[in-house]
């Protein structure tokens, strides 16, 4: 480890600054003619003194900063390498028309099952910085929401806007938990060619798996082989809860009862077989106590290449420099309007 070190990563711009004194000798020859440059031609003058001057030297004052931060002044603080715990999970989340019953609540509120499960999952994807998170969605069919990601505020904007009737109603458990599987097969993370390391999934689900071309026992056998365990979340209540009556124009008029449909052996089953855990979500505090869960479990390290910790200077020399340059067209163009207002006299005198 060392404090730092300030280098120049392009130093050959330096020459430039022998382009300074061989300007200056080239203006004082009367025979070439003037570099195309703003106001140059005014810039120098026979002498140095009077207001005359300061544009010539605002000008080099100009030059010299603006080839300092050409060479790209910096400072080299240390050579590191990187390790980074995390996570790569994906969220397989059920979306048939079951979770619009409402037997969570909040305060005196009562709201669907999606509306308290949507804020516990976008809290847990913000709170956990170093995981890489992905999200399926099902219901007859599964579909990815989005692949593993570490744009942890994109993700958490796409949860926001899910909602029930996205995809098709029923309830394809096997479908969405092999889908889920298939996102995290990644060859760079495995061990032996076939075990994935620090992988998880999290199945939240309200009913039985009644739809789809994968059933939950091979969804759950494919787990077990690559050494996923799948954390499964049962959503709702036991028994009869009630459902909302719509109209035609999809507004709420009432409420019904229905029987919650819960599989819940299937869902023990795939998180014992596959070494997760299970949880009866029967309010947020139990989503929550699903999540806090993964904290326990394993994590993967993953080690970055070596690399440079550099700090960039160049813009404390361009901005003056580029000022100075201003300033230097400034004065020049005041020193011409004076020229120009010079009394006729005076110029008579000057030419006699």
């Amino acid at each position: 480890m060392f404090d730092g070190t300030y280098i120049f990563k392009d130093p050959l711009w330096f020459l430039a600054l022998l382009a300074i004194p061989a300007i200056m000798w080239l203006r004082s020859r009367r025979t070439v003619p003037v570099l195309i440059v703003p106001f140059a031609a005014a810039w120098h003058r026979a002498s140095l003194t009077g207001p005359s001057r300061w544009p010539v030297i605002f000008a080099s004052l100009g030059i010299v900063l603006i080839t300092i931060a050409l060479a790209r002044p910096q400072k080299v603080e240390d050579k590191r390498e990187v390790h980074t715990k995390g996570y790569d999970l994906m969220l397989a989340i059920d979306l048939s028309s079951s979770m619009l019953s409402e037997d969570f609540s909040e305060g005196s509120t009562p709201i669907n099952r999606l509306q308290a499960i949507k804020p516990v999952i976008k809290a847990f994807i913000n709170d956990r910085p170093s995981d890489r998170i992905g999200v399926v969605l099902f219901g007859g069919r599964a579909y990815t929401l989005a692949p593993l990601t570490f744009d942890h505020d994109w993700l958490a904007r796409q949860i926001e806007q899910i909602k029930i009737g996205l995809v098709e109603d029923r309830t394809a458990i096997g479908d969405g938990l092999g889908l889920a599987l298939s996102r995290l097969d990644q060859r760079d993370r495995t061990e032996d060619g076939s075990k994935r390391k620090g992988a998880f999934v999290i199945l939240l689900t309200d009913g039985a798996n009644n739809e789809g071309m994968l059933s939950p026992r091979q969804a759950t056998e494919i787990a077990k082989e690559r050494n996923i365990p799948v954390y499964t979340i049962g959503a709702g209540r036991e028994g009869w809860v009630p459902f909302p009556r719509f109209d035609n124009n999809g507004n709420r008029i009432g409420a019904r009862r229905t029987i919650s449909d819960l599989d819940e052996e299937t869902l023990r089953t795939i998180a014992r077989e596959t070494g997760g855990l299970y949880f009866r979500a029967r309010d947020n505090n139990t989503i929550k106590s699903a999540f806090a869960a993964i904290d326990r479990a394993q994590k993967i390290e993953f080690q970055a290449k070596s690399y440079l910790v550099t700090t960039e200077y160049f813009h404390w020399f361009a901005i003056p420099g580029g000022a100075l340059f201003l300033l230097a067209a400034l004065f020049t163009r005041l020193n011409t309007r004076a020229s120009f207002r010079t009394p006729s006299s005076e110029l008579r005198t000057s030419t006699q």
